[in-house]
């Protein structure tokens, strides 16, 4: 069959359209102006100790230097530093042997991609390697004092833009993190209630299958929680203000490694239920018990998932903590056909009562 798109055009099938050319998110605003910033004063600055060409290098270095982190910034600088050199180098060696013809553009830009794969180059400065050898020999790469001024702008826009990055408000990324932390934990006490709703009603095969991939949904939350703690980890790396957000970063973590493993007990408990299910399950009193204790779960993940400086507002409840499942959940004598999934709800049950309270020492 062939593809559509919204605008009625047929696409031959076996053709996969582009991806987007947009993004849901964007940069903040403040990143823009400081990376234009960081552009003027580096088009500036090189004026003024690099004469005769205009300096577009310079311009290019600070654009991409300046990052959504500081770490990331000295690490462009680096790789857009070194690249240049061993690009300008290659242009100048190549234009000194073989003149400035345009096939030796072609040469030099088939030499630099060898060079870089041989010397294991990142791909930031692989990239560079041959895009400088190319624009120098397409300007003019003869006169060493030329090569020698191109270096020195691209190291003046690489300083400059890290510089910027640094001296105006340097990126922190700890409040993604602390959000995709608490979303994550918010979800899990959120499928925790809706298993227990559906552990004491009957339910279709549908309402389970969609039970199941609710509770699935975890999975990709981890993911980006994960990635979320990494990016704010790294945007604190050589970052002037790390010290305290340093403190922030390190809860949040402490919380996220708390969460993953009731994601496997979640999931564990859904599929279980999922899987064993039959119309009969409703009528036993232990499982009556099980969603309770699941409820209250559900009720202390939250008040352990939320933002430390958010107040505790429980109108009518007296614990000043996070209070921790203690009631003692009796078990009745199941029917034969259920004894293998209550035996596993109420052990799954027993660790995310002692994950959820903190005492590892109990952990089995």
């Amino acid at each position: 069959m062939a593809r559509t798109r919204s605008s009625g055009r047929r696409l031959p099938a076996g053709i996969a359209l582009p991806a987007t050319i947009r993004t849901s998110t964007r940069a903040p605003f403040l990143q823009v102006v400081k990376t234009a910033v960081a552009m003027i004063l580096a088009w500036t600055v090189a004026s003024i100790f690099v004469h005769g060409e205009l300096p577009v290098f310079a311009t290019i270095a600070a654009l991409l230097v300046v990052q959504p982190s500081v770490n990331q910034s000295v690490g462009r600088a680096i790789e857009r530093s070194i690249g240049v050199i061993v690009g300008v180098v290659i242009a100048y060696l190549i234009g000194l042997a073989f003149g400035t013809n345009s096939w030796i553009v072609l040469l030099a830009v088939v030499v630099s991609v060898l060079l870089a794969w041989a010397l294991r180059l990142t791909p930031g400065t692989a990239n560079q390697v041959p895009i400088t050898a190319m624009l120098v020999l397409a300007i003019g790469a003869s006169d060493p004092q030329y090569a020698l001024a191109r270096i020195v702008e691209t190291v003046i826009g690489a300083v400059i833009g890290v510089v910027v990055n640094v001296a105006v408000v340097p990126p922190v990324l700890t409040a993604p993190a602390r959000q995709a932390v608490i979303a994550l934990g918010r979800e899990i006490a959120s499928t925790l209630d809706r298993l227990a709703t559906a552990l004491t009603t009957e339910q279709t095969r549908a309402e389970l299958d969609a039970l199941l991939i609710e509770a699935r949904l975890l999975r990709p939350m981890e993911t980006k929680a994960q990635a979320a703690l990494i990016a704010a980890d790294e945007s604190l790396s050589l970052n002037p203000r790390q010290r305290k957000h340093r403190v922030f970063l390190q809860h949040d973590q402490e919380l996220f490694d708390r969460l993953r493993p009731l994601i496997n007990r979640t999931l564990g408990m859904t599929r279980a239920y999922h899987d064993h299910y039959d119309d009969s399950l409703a009528g036993e009193p232990t499982i009556h018990a099980i969603a309770e204790e699941l409820h209250r779960a559900a009720h202390d993940l939250r008040l352990l998932a939320r933002d430390p400086d958010e107040p505790i507002v429980e109108p009518g409840t007296e614990t000043a903590g996070i209070p921790v499942l203690t009631a003692p959940l009796t078990v009745a004598t199941p029917d034969p056909r259920h004894w293998v999934l209550i035996g596993s709800l109420v052990e799954d049950l027993r660790r995310i009562h002692v994950e959820i309270a903190g005492d590892d020492a109990s952990t089995g």
